[in-house]
């Protein structure tokens, strides 16, 4: 697989090609008849058969804007042919099967609604009556559930709208239902929150806005209203998600489903499907052009060049219940861009940077407070999502700082720090066991600072002050205790292994740093001590081998005031 992407993506035939790049590798696993693809034994909370599905319809993500943007690939053709006649045939031996509340199959219903309607030519039109018939019939078994209240109901959506195109019966009825019902998510200045979880993460963008967006470009004729509301929040939405980038093109590693990688920019190339401009062509273009060209640096693929489970390289530890082995490809939703026509002004336009941005801004909406530092971003959150996790919940959304360049750590476990790695995090060891803020009791996102009131564990309670500056931030906790303790207030995770590599300890600080980047903890108030925490090996997300700097305070009876300094640098990595 190329690394070298850096100036060599421009044109539609450089896309074309990277698209190319990324998906051949998967030609020889494909089943007999088309409909299977078995790309690893890992298990999901879904069935095999739906684990091989899913991974036979994630290309489409990638494989359908490129038919519909006049490109050919007469061996992929042939492969989703055979494969839509054979999943969808009850009397084929890979049929993809019926279906049962929350079926994974009503997920993957989506991508092969998003062929049907932009490239019925290749996916369609060469069926055979019968083949046409058992995929309508299948498809429209998502009309016969009720569906989770979250993202899912816009699958349906999907579905209805590509009954509805090619002639069928559908659902209309269900169709306004769960149009209605993802309108109830909206928050204001273009946030969405993921339905009744309340969380608001990168489904806002790869989901919603991107199902949304699809919907404003297919039924502007037959829905005008509803799809200049649609393009009308995406570009508001735009000039606040973009804080999420770096210069450099990385995002934020926040929230769950991170193993979708690429398709965190898919947002803009969804903006740009569908006319929103939330900002002009080269500056998304540039976006998205140094977004996948960060990616590509990064070993996400394994020796024959499929994409892994993980985040900046292999990883089951960081996985949710829902990741299968084919699950990575919802990251070609990006290639969406490939349905532009080529007369299209994101194929002429040089790829610009970022717009002037604000160095500091509440997104309160989101529930963030973005800073932006030379060379990398940091996000303070306050800890809210959902108690309904799906793997990894408390480091994925109710650390205090969040960063494009030092990612974040995961647990192994809570009974040793080494194998909780708590970076980001006040840890409190409590009889041998780690407890960390898991889900927030109150809160407050200013444009100065991060409030949370929190409970670790029984019998303690804090109240965190996050007030970002020009190095980094201060951390003001407020500890109400019933018993003694330690507690280490946690920076960010440095990697090691690398040159320039240091590590130091004192009294008041500890520190951690290598040639591109370095994080320090000191103490401003409290009864403490530096020390620096060696992380399990593959803990973060990034960087197989971190190291955490840390301060560990002394907890009384009673009540407690810590403050920490934590300052970070971090330049672009070579």
């Amino acid at each position: 697989m190329r690394t070298d992407w850096e100036g060599k993506l421009k044109s539609k035939e450089d896309f074309r090609e990277l698209l190319m790049e990324i998906i051949s590798p998967l030609l020889p696993y494909y089943s007999e008849g088309g409909a299977e693809l078995v790309l690893g034994v890992t298990a999901t909370n879904y069935d095999q058969k739906a684990i091989r599905l899913e991974a036979f319809s994630r290309p489409l993500w990638g494989l359908v804007p490129f038919w519909a943007g006049g490109g050919s690939s007469r061996e992929f053709e042939d492969i989703y042919q055979r494969g839509l006649t054979a999943g969808t045939d009850p009397e084929s031996k890979e049929y993809w099967g019926g279906f049962h509340a929350f079926d994974q199959r009503f997920v993957e219903m989506a991508a092969i609604s998003y062929g049907l309607i932009l490239a019925p030519d290749k996916l369609w039109e060469p069926l055979s009556d019968r083949a046409k018939d058992n995929l309508v019939k299948w498809l429209s078994g998502i009309n016969q559930y009720e569906l989770p209240v979250c993202n899912w109901v816009l699958f349906a959506v999907l579905v209805n709208i590509a009954l509805k195109k090619l002639g069928r019966v559908y659902d209309a009825e269900k169709l306004e239902t769960y149009l209605n019902g993802a309108d109830s998510f909206y928050l204001g200045d273009g946030w969405y929150q993921d339905g009744d979880s309340g969380q608001k993460d990168y489904y806002v963008s790869f989901a919603i806005h991107f199902y949304s967006l699809f919907y404003a470009k297919v039924m502007k004729e037959e829905d005008p209203e509803r799809c200049r509301t649609y393009i009308a929040r995406a570009e508001l939405f735009g000039k606040q998600f973009i804080y999420w980038f770096d210069e450099n093109g990385a995002a934020l590693p926040f929230g769950r489903s991170l193993t979708y990688r690429f398709s965190q920019v898919s947002f803009f190339c969804a903006c740009l499907m569908a006319g929103a401009e939330p900002f002009p062509a080269g500056v998304m273009k540039g976006l998205i052009v140094r977004h996948l060209c960060d990616w590509m640096k990064k070993p996400v693929f394994d020796r024959t060049d499929i994409l892994t489970i993980g985040y900046g390289y292999p990883n089951l530890v960081m996985g949710e219940r829902y990741n299968g082995p084919g699950s990575p490809y919802w990251a070609l939703k990006t290639f969406a861009v490939l349905m532009l026509p080529d007369e299209h002004p994101f194929w002429q336009a040089e790829a610009e940077h970022l717009p002037a941005l604000e160095e500091q801004k509440a997104l309160i909406f989101a529930d963030m407070l973005i800073r932006r530092y030379p060379g990398h971003v940091t996000a303070f959150a306050p800890g809210k999502y959902s108690p309904a996790g799906h793997g990894q919940t408390p480091s994925k959304y109710a650390k205090f700082a969040y960063d494009t360049g030092f990612s974040i750590n995961v647990a192994k476990s809570a009974w040793e720090m080494h194998e909780a790695a708590p970076d980001s995090m006040l840890a409190f060891y409590v009889n041998g066991y780690v407890y960390v803020r898991r889900i927030c009791d109150e809160f407050c996102v200013s444009e100065q600072e991060v409030v949370s009131k929190w409970t670790p564990c029984e019998g303690i309670t804090v109240e965190t002050t996050i007030t970002p500056n020009k190095q980094g931030h201060i951390r003001r906790h407020v500890i109400e205790s019933s018993r003694e303790c330690t507690a280490y207030d946690c920076g960010f995770a440095v990697e090691i292994d690398v040159a320039g590599e240091k590590q130091s300890a004192g009294e008041t600080y500890a520190q951690v740093k290598n040639f591109y980047s370095a994080c320090k903890v000191s103490i401003i108030s409290g009864k403490g001590k530096g020390e620096v925490i060696v992380a399990d090996p593959n803990t973060n997300l990034l960087h197989p081998m971190t190291r955490i700097p840390a301060i560990c305070y002394q907890i009384g009876k009673g009540k407690n005031e810590i403050v920490t300094e934590v300052t970070a640098e971090c330049t672009k990595k070579a």
